[in-house]
Formats: structure tokens, C-alpha cells, sequence
């Protein structure tokens, strides 16, 4: 039995947060500053996070290799796999040609950029954040946005932005879910925590996303659609996370927010709309089409009124349970329960678990795939054209699944080893400051795995003994690890390559969408602080 030692350098925990941070100044260096892929970035700082492993914190080789290659196995399964089946319907949905029909009746409902982007990217991308989040939501949305007519490039980073405030109550309340199970606090106190630091960010980033698309006088021309959607979700979301809990705030706050936008643009139409229409960088994006008759445009829409039907489904308890009968759960060969985490990342030495969960059914993948083989049928897909856009959906997301490996190999040996403990615990010791920094290592736990989930899970614990040590809200503080966290998802290795692969980019541009977005996490990021630095006077007055 391996124990770890979060204090493997000299003694010393800056020199030892210093080395453990390594890897990470690796994929900053790498992605911002040399503009090299994701996939590049990844590889490299695993090598430099296999060197720390074993040279600094001297985990045993085995462990190592094991811990990098359980990491490996869950970045394909099921991150990958959810992403490779939002694509795959929506290829389907464009070989039939039914995405030609889809564009004309967002167009028919209105041809204004901003209005599209508050749709799509905000409304429809929480509803997929909640409904099935692990990379859906950018996947679907930034396609979209893409066919119709949008620049790939634009409209890859204005959906990494809007999915960031509804990651917290994400795949039907997942995160704060784990969340309690890690820190034994109650669901509905972290979720109602979370809901209070969410809520002002989601009162406000309709707004911020089309000042990011075209500056303050594009917000002035549609401010009363993006007040509509920020007050309605954000008021959903604050009062369904406060008194009900996690499960549904993201899918009826989009709902309620979606339905609250279409019936103001039955009344209200923006005056500056020509100056915002789609000229698009894609070939035949604006053709006028002949007016479509409901049949023709329920048929479109079809396949993704089947995904929500069917990720609905998926979260139903009932429905869940019986599906999760299914799945193995596989003990990770050389890891499992063969390392302790040791006090004060723990209460006590315990044993890390390492299993492997092949729920092949109740994945939120599966869901997908389900609604994208419904729908290949219900749209008459060929056999032969069925393999054809299966084959071409593979080929799209061969590099990306390559990334998706390497960064969870990266993150789950870094948890391993005990090097993203040492992390914390140098966020923990800053004391009087530790408001802050409980945020932005939640946002550190995101941009390492990926998921607000994992952030949690790993640093949910710490969060509450460092706030019981230092006197303060110990439900707040957790929280605040799942609402820091989901700025951090914006700039993940894997949201980038999921955004770039999406919208059909090349892997060269993942550098330049990092560097676009980065800035925009910093900020939102340092609002939460601000929020928590608030709540925790408050608290303890």
C-alpha cells in the first residue's frame, strides 16, 4: 500500500506546489504562448506529469502507468463517447438535408445573429448542459450555430462562454450531487450555495455574450432579448436550486427562458437586425429556401425533439436505476485501493478507489446515440449512407479522442500521485484569503479534468476541512469549488477539442481559441470571487 505525500519537495509546500503545478505551466506554455494543439500540449505536460509523479512525489512505476491508462480509458469512455454521438446526429441531421430546413425556420423566426446566439448558444445549450452535459452542450450548439452560417471560429467561443454557469447543475444535477456524497453535506444546502453564486452570473452573461460578439452597440439593439433570458433563467435557477434542488435547474430554467424569448419575438423585433444578419463563412448557408409547410419542419427538428425526449428519459430515476443494472463496474488493475490519501486532504488514511464504471446504457452518450439511430431511421437513412456519415464522424474525431485520453491520463495521474492535492492544500493555506482561492481551485480542478464533477469529487473534502479550520461556511465553500469550477471549463483541452472538432476546424486553431477565451474565464472567474468574498462576510457576520 502506496501513501501519498503531498509534501514531497523538501519539505516545503511552495516548492512543492511549484512542481506540482509543472505540468499545467507546460499546457499553458505550449497551448497560449507557442500555439501548439491541444493533442501536443496534452502529451507533453503527461510526460512532464509522469516525471513529477515519479521523480518528485516517488510514486511507484506500476501505480503510475496504471493510474495514466485508467485516466486514458475514461477520457474515451464516456467523455468521448457523448461527444462523438452529439456529432454523429448532428451529421445526420445535415447528410439528410434536414439542417437546411432547420436554418430556414430559425431564419423564418429571425435572421439576427444575437437573437441566434441567445437560442441556440444560451437557451438550447443550458437545456443540453442539463439534460446530458460531458461536452454535448458546445458539441451540439457550436454545430449549429456553425451551419448556420456563423463563422466556425466564432461560433466555437461564444459556446465555450455560454456554458459556463449552467455546468454546476449539469446532466441532471450530477456535480452537486457528487459533491454531497463527497463532503456528506446536504444536496440542497450545496445546491442552493451554488445557485446563489451561479445565479448573478447567469443574470448577466446573455448580455456579456453578445457584447463578445458585437460590443455595446449590438447589445443595445437586442438588450430587451437578452434581459428576458438572463432574468428568466437566472431567477429559475436561483429559486429551483434553493428549493428544490439540483436535478432540474438547468432544464427548466432554459425551458422557461426559451419560451420567455419566443413569445417576446412574437411581439418585439430588433430595429438593427440588417446590420446582424448571418453573411456566413460557409458555402449556401443564406440561400432563401420556398416557404415550408410544419410537417416539413417538425420533421427537421425531429431528431432533437427525440434527444430531449430521450435524455429526459435518461434522467428519470426510475429509468436510470433500471438501466444502471447493466452496467460492470471494473475494478482498475494495479490501482484500485492500492493507494491511501492521507489527512488533511482526508479526515483519516483511506483507501483511493479506482473503478471503472462501463455504464454502456446509462451513459448520457448512450442517450444520444439512441436519438441519433431513432432519428437515421425516422429520415430514412440508407444502411449505405448510415456507415458513410458513421465513417466520416469517426474520421472528424480521431484527433480529438486522442485528446480526450491524454488529459484525463493527465488529470487522474495527477490525483494519483497526490501532485493536484499538493495543489490545493497551497490554495488552502492562504487563510484569510481562502474565499478566493476556494474558487479558483475549483476553476484549477475544471481546467485539469474537464469536469466540474471531477473538480468536486477531488476537491470537494478539502474545501470543507480548510473552511471548518479557518471558521468559515464549510456548505459555502464547497460550493464555491462546483460555481469557480465551471469557469474553468471554457478553457479544458477537452471543450476546446470538442468546439474545434464540432465545428470542423483544424486542430491549429485550438491554440487561438484558447488564447480568445482565456481572458473571458479570468474575468468570470474573479466575479465568483468576488461573489464568495461577499457571502462569506456575510456568513460570518
Amino acid at each position: 500500500m502506496w501513501q501519498q505525500n503531498y509534501i514531497p519537495v523538501g519539505d516545503n509546500l511552495l516548492a512543492s506546489a511549484f512542481v506540482a503545478a509543472l505540468p499545467i505551466f507546460t499546457i499553458l506554455i505550449l497551448l497560449g504562448v507557442l500555439r501548439r494543439p491541444a493533442w501536443l500540449a496534452a502529451v507533453s505536460a503527461l510526460v512532464v506529469a509522469l516525471l513529477v509523479a515519479l521523480l518528485a512525489y516517488r510514486m511507484p512505476p506500476v501505480l503510475a502507468v496504471s493510474a495514466t491508462l485508467f485516466g486514458a480509458a475514461f477520457g474515451l469512455f464516456p467523455i468521448w463517447w457523448v461527444v462523438f454521438a452529439s456529432i454523429f446526429l448532428f451529421r445526420i441531421v445535415e447528410e439528410t438535408g434536414r439542417f437546411e430546413v432547420i436554418k430556414h425556420s430559425v431564419v423564418q423566426l429571425t435572421n439576427d445573429q444575437r437573437l441566434q446566439v441567445l437560442l441556440i448558444g444560451f437557451t438550447f445549450g443550458a437545456f443540453m448542459e442539463g439534460a446530458a452535459g460531458f461536452g454535448a452542450p458546445v458539441a451540439v450548439a457550436a454545430a449549429m450555430l456553425a451551419g448556420l452560417g456563423f463563422a466556425r471560429f466564432e461560433a466555437a467561443a461564444v459556446c465555450l462562454v455560454a456554458n459556463t454557469s449552467p455546468v454546476a447543475f449539469g446532466s441532471i444535477g450530477i456535480p452537486i450531487v457528487t459533491l454531497a456524497a463527497t463532503t456528506q453535506l446536504t444536496v440542497l444546502g450545496l445546491s442552493a450555495h451554488t445557485g446563489r453564486l451561479c445565479a448573478p452570473i447567469s443574470l448577466i452573461l446573455p448580455c456579456y455574450l453578445v457584447l463578445t460578439l458585437g460590443g455595446p452597440k449590438a447589445l443595445r439593439g437586442v438588450l430587451p432579448a437578452a434581459a428576458v433570458c438572463g432574468v428568466v433563467y437566472a431567477t429559475v435557477q436561483f429559486l429551483i436550486s434553493n428549493y428544490m434542488g439540483p436535478w432540474l435547474t438547468d432544464i427548466l430554467g432554459s425551458m422557461l427562458a426559451m419560451i420567455a424569448l419566443l413569445i417576446l419575438l412574437r411581439v418585439w423585433q430588433p430595429q438593427d437586425s440588417d446590420q446582424y444578419r448571418l453573411a456566413g463563412e460557409n458555402p449556401g448557408t443564406t440561400q432563401p429556401l420556398a416557404k415550408l409547410s410544419p410537417a416539413q419542419v417538425m420533421l427537421a427538428w425531429l431528431p432533437y425533439l427525440l434527444l430531449v425526449v430521450i435524455v429526459i428519459l435518461w434522467g428519470i430515476p426510475t429509468v436510470h436505476d433500471w438501466l444502471e443494472l447493466v452496467t460492470i463496474k471494473v475494478p482498475w488493475p494495479g490501482l484500485h485501493n492500492m493507494i491511501q490519501r492521507m489527512p488533511p486532504v482526508v479526515t483519516k488514511a483511506t483507501n483511493y478507489a479506482a473503478t471503472y464504471n462501463v455504464n454502456y446504457l446509462s451513459a448520457a452518450g448512450s442517450a444520444v446515440f439512441l436519438a441519433a439511430l431513432l432519428s437515421a431511421i425516422c429520415l430514412k437513412v440508407s444502411p449505405g449512407k448510415f456507415r458513410i456519415i458513421l465513417s466520416k464522424t469517426l474520421r472528424q474525431l480521431g484527433v480529438p479522442a486522442l485528446t480526450f485520453a491524454l488529459v484525463l491520463a493527465l488529470a487522474l495521474l495527477m490525483n494519483y500521485c497526490g501532485a493536484t492535492a499538493t495543489l490545493g492544500l497551497a490554495f488552502a493555506a492562504t487563510g484569510s484569503l481562502f474565499p478566493v482561492f476556494s474558487v479558483l481551485l475549483g476553476w484549477v480542478g475544471v481546467f485539469l479534468t474537464g469536469s466540474d464533477t471531477s473538480s468536486n469529487a477531488l476537491f470537494g473534502n478539502l474545501q470543507v476541512i480548510t473552511a471548518n479550520t479557518l471558521h468559515l461556511d464549510p456548505t459555502l465553500m464547497a460550493a464555491a469549488n462546483s460555481a469557480g469550477g465551471v469557469m474553468g471549463k471554457m478553457i479544458s483541452l477537452q471543450s476546446i477539442a470538442v468546439a474545434v472538432a464540432a465545428t470542423g476546424m483544424k486542430t491549429t486553431d485550438e491554440p487561438r481559441l484558447f488564447r480568445k477565451v482565456i481572458g473571458h474565464s479570468l474575468l468570470l472567474v474573479a466575479l465568483v470571487a468576488v461573489l464568495n468574498v461577499i457571502y462569506s462576510a456575510l456568513t460570518k457576520a
